[in-house]
């Protein structure tokens, strides 16, 4: 079975929000189907992120998987110009930890304000999930910034993430 990238946002989405949640609940909150989120699951669950039974994420084998492997298993790519939504290190929490010489990553987006270079995001309908639940564009930019961001900047979401992830909440 092979990792795809919405597994990740799907990782994420139930680590905020818990494993209570319908397909359907999932799928309207992150504008997949309701199938995608399911196969996701499934692989997750076969990778041994997400406890099959419960749909409950296993936190230190997620901390593990997105420290050590998403950098490498989906690799960020600088694009062209265009507007959008910022990510990575430009977005929250980062943000204010980083101070910008270029322009900053941001996810393609026809409602976003911000000009920057763009980062392809793990799945099309992140920047409108994200634009929904501010939690999980942290968690994404966060992971954004594993994928593209410097060693400074990677060291900084390592240690945001492993904060976050530690803490019931993640918040």
């Amino acid at each position: 079975m092979v990792a795809k990238s919405l597994d990740i946002v799907v990782l994420l989405k139930l680590i905020l929000d818990g494993a209570g949640k319908t397909y359907a609940q999932l799928s309207r909150e992150l504008g997949m189907s309701a199938s995608e989120i399911h196969a996701a699951v499934g692989r997750c669950a076969a990778a041994g992120l997400i406890d099959p039974e419960s749909r409950k994420p296993l936190r230190g084998s997620v901390k593990e998987y997105l420290l050590h492997g998403v950098r490498y298993a989906f690799p960020g790519r600088r694009g062209p110009l265009a507007r959008g939504m910022p990510t990575a290190y430009a977005a929250p929490p980062l943000a204010s930890q980083v101070a910008l010489d270029d322009l900053p990553p941001v996810w393609p987006d026809p409602q976003g304000t911000t000009k920057g270079y763009a980062l392809e995001p793990l799945y099309r309908s992140v920047p409108g999930a994200a634009r929904a639940n501010p939690k999980l564009h942290e968690l994404l930019a966060l992971v954004d910034t594993l994928r593209v961001g410097r060693a400074r900047e990677r060291k900084l979401a390592e240690e945001e993430l492993k904060k976050r992830l530690d803490h019931a909440d993640a918040a």
